[in-house]
C-alpha cells in the first residue's frame, strides 16, 4: 500500500466538507478528478474508506481510521515545511555557542539579548567550551560557533575576528609591584597568582609570558568570578592578569592598579569559530556583527 500526503489531505478534506462538491473546490481539482483518486486509494487499501448512499458523504470505520492518521501526520508535515521554509530564508535554525574564553561569559550575554530580540525562532544554547574540545565539537555539528582566542588551520572552518585585547597585570595599589611601570615574567616568582579555573595552557599569563620564560608563580589560585578576583587581588591576597576590557567594565573601585606585560605589551585576539557553510547564514553573520558592535562598547568605557 503506498499512501501519500495528498491522500490524507484529501480524506481529511472530503470529511470537514461533508461531500465530493465542495472538498474538490477545496482542494482546487475537479470533482471528476476527486473521484478516481477516492476509487484509486481504495483499491491500494483493498477496504471502502466511505459509506456508499450516505448523505453527507460519511467515512466508513476504515476511513475514520485514515482520518486519524491525517490529524496525527499532516500537522507534523505543515510544522516540518514550515520549519524548512525558515531555514531556506534564513530565519530559524540552530545556534549552540561553546565559550573557550572564561572572562567572555560577561561581554556576551548582551549580546545575546539583543539577538533573541532580532531572532526568536533561532535555537540559542550556550555551553562552556572550557570542559570538552570545543573546536572538534564544532566539525561534528555538536556546537555551530566557538569563541576561541586560539586560531587553528582547520578544513572548512572560518575564524573571523572579533576583536582584540591586552592582557594587563592586576594587583592592589598597596603591592610592591604596583610601583613597576612593567610586569616581567620573573615578576610572579613567589606571588600568588589568581586565575579563572581553566587549564595552564589556555590563559594568556602561561600561554604568552610565564612558559615561554619557565616562570613558575609562588602558587595559582583558581577564581570562578571576576568579582571576586578583583575583591581578592584588592584586599592583597595575590595578583592577576585578565583581559583590559574585562577589568574596564567590573571596575568597582580604585583599591587596585593595572600595569601591562613586558614592554612591548601582549596583544591577543578573540575570533568566532564557525563552520564555512555557516559563517554567511543572515542570523549566524548577524550575531557576529553584534558581537564586534558590543567589543567597541566595552573597549570605550
Amino acid at each position: 500500500m503506498h499512501i501519500e500526503f495528498r491522500h490524507l489531505r484529501t480524506i481529511k478534506a472530503i470529511h470537514e466538507a461533508g461531500g465530493l462538491a465542495r472538498a474538490a473546490d477545496q482542494l482546487n481539482i475537479t470533482q471528476s478528478a476527486l473521484s478516481h483518486q477516492i476509487k484509486g486509494i481504495e483499491d491500494q487499501a483493498g477496504v471502502e474508506l466511505f459509506v456508499r448512499r450516505s448523505k453527507p458523504l460519511k467515512l466508513s470505520a476504515a476511513g475514520m481510521r485514515m482520518l486519524a492518521a491525517a490529524d496525527a501526520i499532516l500537522p507534523q508535515v505543515a510544522a516540518l515545511e514550515a520549519e524548512f521554509s525558515g531555514l531556506v530564508k534564513g530565519s530559524t535554525g540552530r545556534l549552540h555557542i561553546a565559550i573557550e574564553c572564561h572572562a567572555c561569559f560577561e561581554w556576551l550575554f548582551p549580546v545575546l539579548e539583543q539577538f533573541r530580540k532580532a531572532w526568536p525562532e533561532v535555537d540559542v544554547d550556550i555551553r562552556p567550551g572550557l570542559a570538552f574540545d570545543a573546536l572538534p565539537a564544532l566539525r561534528k555539528e555538536e556546537v555551530d560557533l566557538v569563541v576561541s582566542s586560539d586560531p587553528e588551520d582547520l578544513p572548512e572552518t572560518d575564524f573571523t575576528p572579533l576583536f582584540d585585547y591586552e592582557p594587563v597585570f592586576v594587583a592592589s595599589a598597596a603591592h610592591p609591584l604596583a610601583q613597576k611601570e612593567v610586569i616581567e615574567a620573573e615578576d610572579f616568582r613567589g606571588e600568588t597568582l589568581i586565575t579563572y579555573p581553566v587549564d595552564r595552557a589556555r590563559l594568556d599569563v602561561f600561554s604568552e609570558l610565564l612558559t615561554p620564560a619557565k616562570v613558575e608563580p609562588g602558587s595559582v589560585r583558581q577564581v570562578e568570578l571576576t568579582a571576586v578576583i578583583l575583591l581578592l587581588v584588592a584586599s592583597n591576597r595575590g595578583v592577576a592578569v585578565l583581559p583590559d576590557w574585562v577589568v574596564s567594565q567590573v571596575r568597582y573601585n580604585s583599591d587596585y592598579v593595572t600595569r601591562p606585560l613586558t614592554k612591548t605589551g601582549i596583544t591577543k585576539r578573540l575570533y568566532a569559530a564557525t563552520r564555512a557553510d555557516d559563517t554567511h547564514r543572515p542570523f549566524m553573520a548577524h550575531l557576529i556583527r553584534l558581537a564586534k558592535q558590543e567589543a567597541v562598547k566595552l573597549q570605550r568605557r
